[in-house]
């Protein structure tokens, strides 16, 4: 299927602190703050990504043996969208808000600041090592920040063409690419970031979050877990026959938001599983192994892995199984496996495979009971036609992200924020929610340098009873809701009037005001 490993030259140990140094020079110089530099670096981005397509296929197909169209649907057109869509979006979403004043800032501008945090690390997955890389970096970069980029030394082909053509299209001085593995990221870990985006597992993610509590650097983290699927016996159990196995056999099932098992009746699983037989055998052919839309394991280690699991279940497969995998191709049939215990390796690991254990329940109680047992899961899904049904799934459990009716999706969806809860992560990424991931909202106040008067009335010393009965009541009858409304300058006005003429009681003449 073309799997090869590319000859990945790592970037030197001794060379990453001048790469971090030049990077965060860059970013204080003020290089990357203004509007029209951002978008030229995101320009530049999607000229890489358009100019360089074919080599992007070709790095896919080595890595994973990818089909051209998910390469195309899933790590080209899916990075091309995203930094478009924050092209359009940039000026909106870094414009500085105004919000409501109060009493005591009465005189005075106060703003929240949509202000770059710094120096990003990004540090990428191997499973869409376009898509989970770039995207991110795209955030970074229309944020006004500067970043360096790991990506991951198991997809070798696409982390040697990134450290390529990074360099040729964005501004070397504001944005790095550092090669390597194990050492390499330790290295990079041991430096002060002003956030650190990680996609990966969770043990690793345990490791980023260490690091980074040491320097006290905020964190995104993109893990995983075990995505269930809850299917209601209401479904159009072809349509969920097709849809299930569409998002569990993308990237031949190493898709960290895919399906992982099964919530159904017996029922459902009796309709399901020749219906999944028929689709596979119209999409892939009778001999699935030759078909050039199903790519392959990302190297023996995670074949040995997949296959320890399906060795080791109690349960039957019922399409596919181990007597169908070829190590020497790092091939795994799709597999449907029934009857596993609850506490078997393919019910309690993340699989990141093509197979799906079904898993029966008796209703709708019991799927949502087994769901919570488990760690909370970077996605979930529902199919169901009756909405009360889906209403009661999303409003008791939780996970990262929620796809009704359809698998994988949600990750795609225009405004949607992509990111995990619990165990499955924490933070998130994606248009918008990429500015909110990187950049800080600094709160601003501008204060006047007029009427000091009212300063030394009421709120510099020597303290008075008087003083103090006239600050309790302006603040306890003003609420930042009602401050547009109130002409809040006259009614200064008025409180150093009432000093003025010595009358002692201002609430006499404020009271018309509230």
């Amino acid at each position: 299927m073309g799997k090869t490993e590319a000859e990945l030259t790592y970037t030197p140990i001794d060379q990453i602190e001048g790469v971090v140094t030049k990077l965060r020079n860059t970013f204080f110089d003020g290089r990357t703050l203004s509007l029209d530099y951002r978008r030229k670096q995101l320009t530049q981005l999607l000229n890489l990504i358009k100019e360089n397509d074919a080599a992007i296929h070709d790095a896919a197909f080595k890595d994973l043996a990818k089909c051209k169209f998910e390469t195309e649907m899933y790590e080209i057109r899916g990075t091309a969208h995203e930094i478009i869509s924050l092209i359009e979006e940039l000026e909106e979403f870094t414009k500085h808000e105004i919000v409501s004043n109060d009493i005591v800032n009465a005189m005075d501008k106060t703003m929240i600041r949509r202000d770059p945090k710094g120096l990003i690390l990004v540090i990428g997955a191997w499973n869409y090592p376009i898509y989970l890389t770039l995207n991110p970096l795209a955030g970074a970069i229309a944020s006004g920040c500067t970043a360096v980029l790991k990506p991951s030394e198991v997809s070798s082909h696409t982390a040697k063409l990134l450290g390529e053509l990074i360099p040729k299209y964005l501004d070397q001085e504001a944005y790095a690419v550092v090669n390597g593995a194990v050492e390499e990221t330790t290295e990079l870990l041991k430096h002060q970031w002003d956030h650190i985006l990680y996609t990966g597992n969770g043990t690793i993610g345990k490791v980023i979050m260490t690091a980074a509590a040491k320097h006290l650097t905020p964190v995104t983290l993109e893990l995983g877990g075990k995505c269930p699927v809850i299917v209601s016996d209401d479904s159009d159990m072809d349509l969920v026959a097709g849809r299930l196995l569409s998002g569990r056999l993308a990237n031949m099932g190493q898709t960290c938001i895919c399906i992982d098992y099964i919530l159904c009746s017996e029922k459902v699983r009796d309709q399901l599983i020749p219906l999944m037989k028929t689709k596979l055998a119209q999409w892939y052919g009778e001999d699935i192994q030759k078909s050039p839309d199903l790519g392959r394991i990302v190297n023996i280690r995670h074949w040995n892995r997949i296959m320890g699991y399906l060795k080791a279940t109690k349960g039957k497969a019922v399409i596919g199984g181990e007597s169908q995998a070829d190590e020497k191709d790092l091939y795994i049939p799709p597999t449907v496996v029934i009857d596993c215990d609850d506490d078997e390796p393919l019910m309690v690991e993340e699989i990141f495979g093509p197979i799906m254990p079904i898993r029966t329940v008796k209703n709708l109680d019991e799927a949502i009971k087994f769901v919570n047992a488990r760690p909370q899961p970077l996605a979930l899904y529902v199919f169901s036609r009756n909405s009360e049904e889906v209403d009661r799934v999303l409003a008791r459990t939780r996970s990262g992200g929620v796809t009704v009716n359809d698998s994988i999706f949600h990750v795609v969806a225009t405004g949607l924020p992509f990111g995990g809860c619990g165990p499955s992560g924490m933070g998130a990424y994606h248009g918008k929610f990429s500015f909110d991931t990187f950049m800080h909202q600094r709160a601003t106040l501008i204060k006047s340098q007029s009427m000091e008067i009212v300063n030394e009335k009421l709120r510099y010393p020597p303290y008075s009873e008087k003083k103090t009965n006239i600050l309790s009541y302006l603040m306890f009858k003003s609420s930042p809701s009602s401050l547009p409304k109130l002409p809040w300058k006259l009614i200064v006005g008025v409180v150093v009037a009432a000093y003025a003429l010595g009358t002692g009681k201002p609430q006499e003449l404020l009271s018309g005001f509230f």
